[in-house]
């Protein structure tokens, strides 16, 4: 099979990893890989000119460094030789590069033309918005060039119009092909081979506005972008007690001014889905800033999408909002539109992540497909990659679209994901003063603790929990520095406003340690019953798990300890059992993602240098494997599978041979991600020590080991959404446990059970598991779960890394 992969309408971050995997991956399958160059444009245009034979990629350019047993093998030849070097950079360059390529868009390439595209935003193929191939005639060209070049398969990677422009071409493709054949274009032969096109479809949208899917390649990068610069906005603003306006793209797609609004403890959102009920928008939010300025609050910040309209589809736009700030509430105000910064820059983690799992996952489908497969766009359901018929995901992009059009916005509201809802309710919730109570006698005096090491989202999903108890009417205990504070009574009881910045900041602003309850049983429980505490909310990573754990068996004997109590996974080593993310395992992976590139460029400009990277993780391979994947490393050592004398003398072997494989000059640093325990013998100083000396003439090896700054500084915008996600739900279920324990009669622990939880995120569910039930699927002894839903992805890294 021939592959062909084309980027199409506006670039994301993340589109240069997609084809990266689609091309590597179609290679290890036995495939040629070809690109299209600028979309379907590309396409259309095709080749009016052969290869140019005098380039380093090709057996007639600069002579490879092939050892002698791979000179003959044929396998290592194709994985190697592309039709020349593709274009990195714009319009009129002059390198050999470009005039090489010049008259040719549909490009076959090897394995090492996309080396080092995983960390580079845009698109490197280009990608252009095509009037001809809208039409008819265009796209009958657009055939004859695919089947000129013997292609037979394509990935497209764009929005929905690109999608629906794709699927368009599918169904016309036998018309096509006998078009050709009546216009002697192509024979008998090539009608027989060339009868069916196989497509299948990546979304590419920083919107992430396409229905059946969680997240768009390019969405996760853009909320970088945006949060970066609200961040930054937010110290300006408290110092001039200013109100800030910022415009965000989403057209027909609340989705980035949402969730932005969200992490950036926005103060109110304007977005196409839902826009203000009132009959006067200005009211409404005018009403929210004051109560927040009543309260104390310096600065105020207003995020308002690109589609933003009223109840009556009359736009309300970024200036608009300042004049009332300013003439109504007599706020200083300002205005940023952010504009295509949201596009650019590198990509961040999950948009390296997520593309190669879907550029692999597009490969397989076109090898399965077959003539009466419909066309499928793959998609991601929380960590899980699906395929979706690709005109079903369309239509129901754009019905949302159509709904808002006719004003039933409760429609486009039910078009969006369950995630995309509950954001909306939880945004309202934690961004407002007005109080939804509860009753009397169901309010309770929930405790909130940190506990084992800092990670990136725990001050978010405290802020939020604080917040959620002012909107009940509960009252919130801020227990300092885990159960030792507890002991010493450093219990306080926050403020509304007094959280009101913890949405960014890292590490943990309560206090954490690992000491658990058995330090004092009878101690916390005394505390428990000094300071009445109702509910429990344990924040932390496998030492909170223990501590449920060590609570919820004591109930028997500690009536005080008979109440809700709910554990929120946060933990960059991500591994306490049954949920697939904790807090602080995003922000830890772009802080590697971010230290690993700059360790690469060193390396690159250096040449022929290795470097030996060593992550935090305990004795969870999470970080190492998913940050191999997300840096393109070529080996990875975690501590489920470890290190072996075969195996590092296989490892340094492979090594040596793919440095004898680069092409002369064109050599660069390579990555090797090892986790702080994969092995007690085998450290990262003797690893780096065996390659330098084992590289001789062809490589140099360094080491670099990156400690605690993996527990990140500002926390990303995932983590941070995610931390306000969870936490409302572990509030609801609190106030939910707390009634019915109050009407059992029996109130032993078997009674109790399903009262002590942790929330997990498992599949695309979350998921409230008894904590007795999570103990079941622990390791205890290595502190992790059992099967995680990665532990693949180590040979996966290591297959795209060449291995």
């Amino acid at each position: 099979m021939k592959i062909a992969v084309l980027t199409s309408g506006g670039d994301s971050a993340g589109m240069n990893a997609a084809v990266r995997a689609v091309v590597k991956m179609g290679i290890l399958r036995g495939c040629e890989t070809w690109v299209v160059r600028e979309g379907y444009e590309g396409l259309v245009k095709g080749n009016t000119k052969a290869p140019d034979t005098h380039n380093y990629s090709t057996t007639q350019g600069n002579p490879i460094n092939l050892p002698e047993s791979l000179k003959d093998d044929t396998l290592v030849r194709n994985l190697r030789f592309g039709d020349g070097p593709l274009l990195r950079d714009g319009e009129g360059d002059t390198s050999d590069a470009s005039h090489s390529l010049k008259g040719r868009y549909i490009i076959r390439v090897g394995w090492d033309d996309v080396r080092g595209w995983m960390g580079e935003g845009g698109t490197f193929i280009g990608t252009a918005r095509s009037t001809t191939f809208r039409t008819t005639e265009g796209r009958l060209a657009a055939a004859r060039n695919l089947i000129k070049e013997g292609i037979d398969a394509l990935v497209v990677c764009g929005g929905d119009g690109s999608l629906t422009g794709a699927d368009k071409f599918r169904s016309e493709w036998p018309d096509h092909v006998k078009t050709l054949r009546a216009n002697g274009d192509i024979g008998d032969e090539e009608v027989e081979k060339y009868g069916h096109l196989k497509i299948v479809g990546l979304v590419g949208s920083i919107d992430n506005d396409m229905a059946l899917t969680d997240m768009t390649i390019g969405a996760p990068t853009a909320l970088h972008r945006i949060c970066e610069a609200i961040d930054n906005i937010n110290t300006t603003a408290a110092s001039h007690s200013r109100a800030f306006v910022v415009e965000v793209m989403g057209r027909h797609c609340g989705w980035l001014a949402l969730v932005a609004g969200i992490s950036s403890g926005a103060d109110f959102i304007f977005i196409p889905e839902r826009p203000p009920s009132g009959d006067s928008w200005e009211e409404e939010m005018c009403a929210t800033i004051k109560a927040h300025r009543n309260v104390g609050k310096r600065k105020t910040i207003v995020i308002v999408a690109e589609g933003a309209h009223d109840k009556n589809l009359n736009p309300i736009r970024a200036d608009d909002v300042k004049k009332v700030l300013a003439e109504n509430l007599g706020l200083d105000t300002r205005v940023t539109t952010l504009g295509h910064v949201q596009r650019g820059g590198r990509p961040c983690a999950w948009d390296r992540i997520l593309p190669t799992l879907q550029g692999v996952e597009a490969v397989e489908v076109l090898l399965t497909a077959t003539q009466d497969t419909p066309s499928y766009v793959i998609g991601i359901s929380e960590n899980k990659v699906t395929r979706v018929p690709l005109m079903e995901a369309v239509l129901k992009t754009q019905e949302a679209a159509k709904a808002i059009g006719e004003k039933d916005f409760e429609k486009a509201m039910s078009l969006r994901d369950s995630e995309f809802g509950e954001s909306l309710d939880a945004f309202m919730a934690i961004s407002t003063l007005d109080k939804r109570l509860v009753p009397d006698n169901q309010r309770l005096r929930v405790a909130i603790m940190h506990v084992g090491a800092a990670a990136g989202g725990m001050n978010a999903a405290t802020r939020t929990a604080i917040r959620f108890c002012h909107l009940r009417g509960h009252t919130p205990l801020s227990i300092h520095n885990g159960f030792k504070g507890l002991l010493h009574d450093h219990i306080t009881n926050p403020s509304w406003l007094g959280v009101d910045n913890w949405m960014t900041r890292g590490g943990s602003e309560l206090g954490t340690n690992r000491v658990l309850p058995s330090i004092d049983m009878g101690g916390v429980a005394a505390k428990f019953q000094t300071h009445s505490i109702d509910a429990l909310l344990i924040i932390g990573g496998f030492e909170a798990f223990s501590a449920l754990l060590e609570l919820d068996e004591a109930r028997n004997s500690y009536p005080a300890f008979r109440i809700p109590m709910v554990h929120l996974p946060a933990t960059i080593s991500n591994n306490v059992p049954l949920t697939d993310y904790s807090l602080g395992s995003d922000t830890s992976l772009n802080a590697l993602v971010d230290a690993c590139d700059a360790i690469k460029q060193s390396a690159s400009a250096s040449r022929n240098r290795v470097f030996v990277v060593e992550t935090q993780g305990g004795k969870c391979g999470y970080i190492a494997a998913l940050g191999a994947l997300a840096t393109g490393a070529v080996l990875v050592y975690t501590p489920e599978v470890g290190i072996s004398l075969d195996s590092l003398r296989n490892d340094v072997k492979f090594v040596k041979e793919r440095y004898g494989l680069d092409v002369r000059g064109k050599s660069e640093g390579r990555l090797v991600l090892r986790n702080e325990k994969a092995s007690d013998i085998y450290t990262t100083e003797l690893i780096t020590k065996i390659l330098k000396e084992e590289g001789g003439s062809l490589f140099d090896s360094r080491s670099a080991s990156l400690g605690h700054t993996l527990q990140g500084g500002i926390p990303s915008p995932m983590d941070r959404a995610r931390a306000v996600r969870l936490s409302m739900k572990c509030m609801a279920f609190l106030e939910e446990q707390a009634v019915r324990i109050k009407g059992l009669k029996d109130k032993t622990r078997k009674a109790l059970k399903g009262s002590a939880a942790v929330i997990t995120i498992q599949g695309s569910q979350i998921v409230l598991a008894p904590v007795s039930d999570v103990e079941e699927a622990a390791d205890m002894k290595n502190r992790r779960g059992m099967d995680p839903w990665w532990s693949e992805l180590k040979n996966l890294a290591e297959t795209l890394g060449g291995k």
